[in-house]
């Protein structure tokens, strides 16, 4: 119960330390007395804070070194994808792992494999050193013989890289404040269930310190070196004869394409006298007859009038 009240009082000491320390927290007279400082500065000719801009409100802005200082702290994670045409598939993975040695860097992952006799295909990763980051990309459109596809991107981490800072910085006056408590437990109560209490959130405190830091450093690693992600691909030339020509089973082709042409010929004379003639002269006996027919009954007429 002791323990769990001093707990409580440490966190409501910490809240009130960081709110009080907060821009929040300064008092409008205080405000007034800074301002007046400001404009009397001014009004006695002594140099004003640099060359700085007051904003709307009356504050002074932030100066350019500070302003640049942001910028220079920004955390911006950069990667590239390219597909490049090449040469020879090997020679080009040489070449990329010298680059990259060159830009401060290392591959990261190579994949080679077979596409044909005597052409190979191939992936490689890149990590560069991200100030690099644009002479790398340079370097690699020099080696290709065409790119065919290329694709930048860039991630802006510096929210949650200065999240995860203030959330490390709490967590550790927490430790420290816990490992005091610690020891005045130690001393004062001599209490193995408070002990255990306050050491079980200690522990809970480091593993949250300790994920806190391992992701950092993970974006630390991310920012520092930029990502290439080059797939490459042979030249392939076209031979003036094509592989696999052969003369032999060509003559064999059209020797069967003739058997066929005169086993079709022999079928259709086949068809003809069997099946087309019969069947004709069946169909053209009655016309035949009625032809002959109407010839002999216009002709007698003609014989009994002479």
């Amino acid at each position: 119960m002791v323990v769990a009240t001093v707990l409580t009082a440490c966190a409501q000491v910490r809240k009130f330390e960081f709110a009080g320390s907060s821009p929040a927290a300064t008092s409008a007279p205080e405000l007034e007395e800074l301002r007046v400082e400001h404009r009397d500065s001014r009004e006695l000719g002594l140099p004003s804070s640099g060359s700085l801009a007051e904003s709307p409100a009356g504050y002074p802005a932030p100066a350019p070194q500070a302003r640049q200082g942001i910028l220079d702290r920004r955390q911006v994670i950069r990667t590239a994808d390219l597909t490049i045409v090449v040469d020879d598939t090997q020679t080009a993975v040489n070449q990329l792992r010298a680059m990259a040695i060159t830009f401060g860097g290392y591959v990261a992952d190579a994949n080679l494999w077979q596409v044909k006799d005597d052409l190979m295909r191939g992936t490689v990763t890149l990590r560069i050193d991200a100030r690099q980051f644009d002479d790398a990309l340079d370097r690699i459109r020099e080696i290709a013989l065409e790119v065919q596809r290329e694709n930048i991107g860039s991630q802006d981490v510096t929210q949650e890289y200065t999240d995860l800072e203030s959330r490390l910085r709490n967590l550790e006056a927490t430790e420290k404040e816990l490992l005091a408590l610690l020891s005045d437990v130690r001393k004062q109560t001599h209490n193995a269930e408070d002990i255990l209490q306050v050491y079980r959130e200690l522990t809970r405190i480091r593993e949250e310190i300790e994920q806190i830091k391992g992701r950092m450093q993970y974006l630390d690693n991310q920012v520092s070196l930029a990502t290439i992600n080059v797939e490459l691909i042979p030249k392939e030339e076209k031979p003036i004869v094509q592989p696999g020509w052969q003369p032999a089973q060509t003559l064999r082709n059209a020797l069967g394409a003739l058997a066929s042409a005169g086993q079709w010929l022999v079928s259709a004379a086949i068809w003809l006298v069997v099946f087309v003639l019969p069947v004709g002269l069946v169909a053209a006996l009655p016309l035949w007859l009625i032809v002959v027919g109407f010839r002999r009954w216009r002709g007698r007429p003609v014989a009994e009038s002479a």
